[in-house]
């Protein structure tokens, strides 16, 4: 006979396990959207623009990076969502029409950048120029190598007003290559297509130049613009193709019959390069999580609301399923603590969505950062900052705890010591968005304003300045009032249409698509992907060493 026990036993497993179930469900249904918008991205302009650049005898953008990189290499996309849902008046530009990443060549870390002509022609809008700026700024934070395979029509003539003339518009750009040869960061580039205007400067102002004959050309007016400024009639090959620039101009260095024999060029020179001083962050032989990666599906819960135990998603997360906690029983709502991933020290600073009790009996509300909670991660970035130890923060945060006993047990001070600390560390701080991350919680868990080496989102991600719920509700509010203002009456069935709209609107923006269109992140990854992320940052930020001096002053206790 089964006892009372067990059967309250058994009622309660098999709703974790429902549960469990229905969290995985929903998050690899996340995770195969994602990959399968990922698919058509990678198509570029489509199948008919790749068929008509391979006629050309030219590699496309992905060949040419899976060509020069390291065979069975990792390779971190950047940004690959870039410009996901903009611009469809023009046709879309998938990826911001230039493939970017962290790969291996020859051995070495390195950044590539490659130009995807078959989306416009390879033209520049805006987010391509935002894209190319993350990139190298990227490289130059971590002393990272850069590598341009460049193929590319310049500037989008209809959006010239978006993208040239301010200080993160297209000339950026040139400026960065000429600061990263002054810092001795290696650019190399490969002409593989043309290279027209301002955008000649790029692969120019870089240390080597290499070109491909018959596709490659570099000129700052192309031949019909010739004609039309000063009359002279020109082709194109004999104003700036690659045997004029070789053998007469002397603008490139060398040239080579086709775009393998190009990048093989550019892997002999990667082959040579010396080493360069390592920041010599820690890193012991890498172990797998004991514990299933694979159960993070079924920890985060599919209903953004609902608390889970952030201990259980880092143990399987690093190396041994080893955490080993700051201040365990002390501010409960941040877990923070240090761990390997794939052997490399990091200290690790999470949101913990658990609603907690406090010796008082008293309630916290998981998610939320308390004056308790900041005192300790402000306290423990500073211990990372001392040892040398690179930072990882997971968000899944609602923003600071609100209220008149908040305010009064001075909440903005604690929060502005936990944001002093982390946005004065000097070690490479990592962020993952694991579920929410809203108003100044973003700004205190190392949000995209706050320097973040690298920032990417789970497919569940939310990213905003609060909840869609609330924000509507507040928006509604405004609407109202404004229409009354007006002297117009509102019935109660209009209220609920417009909140509906307005909750629709709002709730699109707080996607992680959205946020990765606009490279508010890096990127959205699959929670499994997490620990390669990590690990090549790391490995990238370990390029460069650390001179700055921690400004301790900066907290006040």
């Amino acid at each position: 006979m089964r006892s009372k026990h067990n059967t309250y036993a058994i009622k309660y497993y098999t709703m974790i396990d429902v549960e469990f179930n229905k969290n995985e469900d929903a998050l690899k249904q996340l995770c195969f959207r994602l990959n399968a918008k990922l698919d058509k991205i990678k198509l570029g302009g489509g199948e008919k623009k790749l068929a008509s650049h391979r006629a050309k005898g030219k590699l496309t953008a992905r060949e040419r990076i899976d060509y020069l990189r390291d065979e069975d290499s990792n390779f971190l996309e950047i940004a690959a969502l870039a410009g996901d849902g903009m611009y469809e008046e023009y046709g879309g530009c998938p990826s911001g029409g230039v493939v970017t990443g962290i790969g291996y060549v020859a051995g070495r870390q390195c950044m590539i950048v490659a130009n995807d002509a078959t989306v416009k022609a390879g033209a520049w809008f805006p987010i391509t120029g935002k894209k190319n700026l993350r990139a190298q700024e990227i490289a130059m934070e971590n002393h990272l190598p850069i590598i341009y395979l460049v193929d590319s029509a310049g500037i989008f003539l209809p959006m010239q007003d978006e993208i040239f003339a301010d200080k993160e518009h297209f000339g950026r750009i040139f400026r960065n290559n000429a600061q990263m040869s002054a810092q001795g960061i290696v650019q190399v580039a490969a002409i593989m297509g043309s290279c027209v205007a301002g955008g000649a400067y790029l692969p120019i102002m870089s240390d080597e130049a290499l070109i491909v004959e018959g596709t490659g050309s570099v000129f700052l007016a192309g031949s019909y613009l010739v004609k039309s400024a000063i009359g002279e009639q020109v082709d194109n090959e004999t104003l700036g193709g690659a045997k004029t620039h070789c053998e007469i101009s002397g603008v490139t260095d060398n040239k080579y019959p086709d775009d393998k024999a190009c990048l093989d060029a550019v892997r002999n020179i990667f082959d040579k390069m010396g080493a360069q001083q390592p920041a010599n962050f820690n890193r012991a032989t890498p172990k797998p999580p004991k514990k299933d990666p694979n159960e993070i599906y079924g920890i985060i819960p599919s209903d953004a609301t609902k608390p889970y135990n952030m201990r259980e998603l880092i143990e399987r997360i690093v190396d041994d399923s080893d955490f080993e906690e700051y201040k365990k029983d002390y501010g409960k709502t941040i877990l923070c603590g240090h761990a390997r991933i794939d052997g490399w020290a990091v200290g690790i600073v999470a949101n913990q969505r658990t609603i907690l009790k406090s010796g008082k009996g008293e309630m916290q509300m998981g998610g939320v950062i308390y004056s308790d909670s900041a005192d300790k991660a402000a306290r423990f970035i500073m211990t990372c900052n001392q040892k040398r130890i690179p930072l990882l923060f997971l968000h899944d945060v609602t923003g600071f705890m609100v209220g008149s006993r908040s305010e009064h047990g001075g909440i903005i001070k604690d929060g502005a010591k936990m944001v002093s600390a982390m946005a004065n560390s000097v070690v490479p701080k990592f962020s993952i968005v694991v579920g929410n991350s809203y108003g100044a919680g973003n700004y205190a868990m190392c949000g995209k304003a706050y320097d973040p080496r690298l920032i990417f989102a789970y497919p569940n991600a939310k990213i905003a300045v609060m909840s869609g719920a609330a924000a509507a509700k507040t928006l509604l509010q405004i609407r109202v009032a404004s229409l009354k203002a007006q002297g117009k009456t509102i019935e109660p069935e209009e209220e609920n249409e417009l909140l509906e709209e307005i909750s629709r609107n709002y709730e699109a923006q707080t996607s992680p698509y959205y946020a990765a269109s606009r490279i508010w992140v890096d990127g959205i990854i699959d929670p499994m992907d997490t620990r390669k992320a990590i690990s090549m940052g790391i490995e990238a930020a370990n390029h460069r060493p650390i001179t700055e001096r921690y400004n301790v002053g900066a907290i006040q206790t």
